[in-house]
């Protein structure tokens, strides 16, 4: 028995000292042009998140002990792909804002920094102190127009304008066809862009209805419609809001083998009262997996019904 022990002893090393020669290349590309905030905030985001999310990688010693090394290389990986504070210049002054407001509402979700990233760096963790410093800061950098005349002639041009029309339904470049019912079905949830002075109301088809009430929507079931609506945001002078001029529908359909491809969520979105179907390529629908992956504990689902 103790020979046996000893020598798969051996074997188990002589494995893992193996697996040490087999390494992906994590690279660091040159710093185009970095973030810049107040240092109170930028030292919040190097800490919790420009280990996977900048060019200015840190890799720790017992980060770069294999199989360790290679899940973070594919964390970093991703974690470029969409949102990279090392080339923020690349980054349209809307989708700047956009970006961070995502950031802060998935920190705020729980979904990042990873847990499994979080657990071994514990400087990563973002307190609710933290938290409140990156809400103000992205407050801060919002403008609130009260009484905006432009989205007042927006919205009063679409009062008087045909466009929209349900008879023609258009269809997303993955083969998904706009929707026109889901106006009649129960609200799910609300959500405020404050970023881009937008509401949004998340509407959930029968099936996503009675999950929720069946308490059953960790995974949804397959049949699943969310329908994302969002509208400008008018605020008038007493601080009453109200919905402006629609802006777009997002969709996410649950159909396990449909949409394996992206973890078995379709996703679609359809732009202005003309419904023009977004993407260039069916490639889009990558950008909406990515955006999700951080919610993968939920099913890649953000919203959380009002009465669960």
């Amino acid at each position: 028995m103790k020979r046996i022990i000893i020598i798969s002893a051996l074997f188990l090393g002589g494995v893992f000292a193996i697996m040490q020669l087999f390494r992906p290349k994590i690279e660091n590309p040159p710093v185009t042009h970095d973030f810049t905030a107040p240092l109170q905030v930028k030292n919040i985001l190097v800490r919790a998140c420009y280990d996977c999310h900048s060019n200015e990688t840190n890799l720790r010693w017992y980060d770069q002990i294999q199989p360790i090394y290679s899940t973070v290389s594919n964390h970093i990986k991703d974690g470029r792909k969409v949102l990279n504070f090392s080339e923020w210049d690349k980054l349209a002054k809307p989708d700047q804002k956009a970006k961070l407001w995502e950031s802060i509402n998935q920190i705020e979700q729980g979904a990042m920094p990873i847990a499994s990233y979080s657990f071994v760096h514990q400087d990563s963790h973002v307190s609710a102190q933290d938290l409140s410093i990156l809400k103000n800061y992205l407050q801060g950098m919002v403008k609130r127009d009260i009484g905006d005349t432009s989205k007042l002639n927006d919205l009063h041009k679409q009062y008087h304008s045909n466009a929209g029309s349900d008879e023609t339904l258009p269809k997303s470049l993955n083969g998904i066809t706009y929707i026109p019912d889901y106006k009649n079905w129960q609200v799910i949830s609300t959500s405020e862009r404050f970023d881009n002075s937008t509401i949004r109301i998340i509407y959930g088809n029968d099936i996503a209805i009675k999950a929720v009430r069946s308490h059953n929507i960790n995974p949804w079931p397959d049949g699943t419609i969310f329908a994302k609506a969002a509208w400008d945001e008018l605020e008038d002078k007493d601080g009453n809001v109200k919905t402006g001029a629609f802006k777009q529908v997002e969709y996410m359909i649950k159909d396990s083998k449909r949409f394996s491809k992206t973890s078995g969520w379709g996703f679609a979105r359809f732009k202005t009262p003309k419904l023009v179907p977004y993407g260039k390529t069916i490639l889009f629908t990558q950008e909406c997996i990515n955006c999700h992956k951080p919610m993968s504990g939920n099913d890649l689902v953000f919203t959380f019904p009002i009465k669960n």
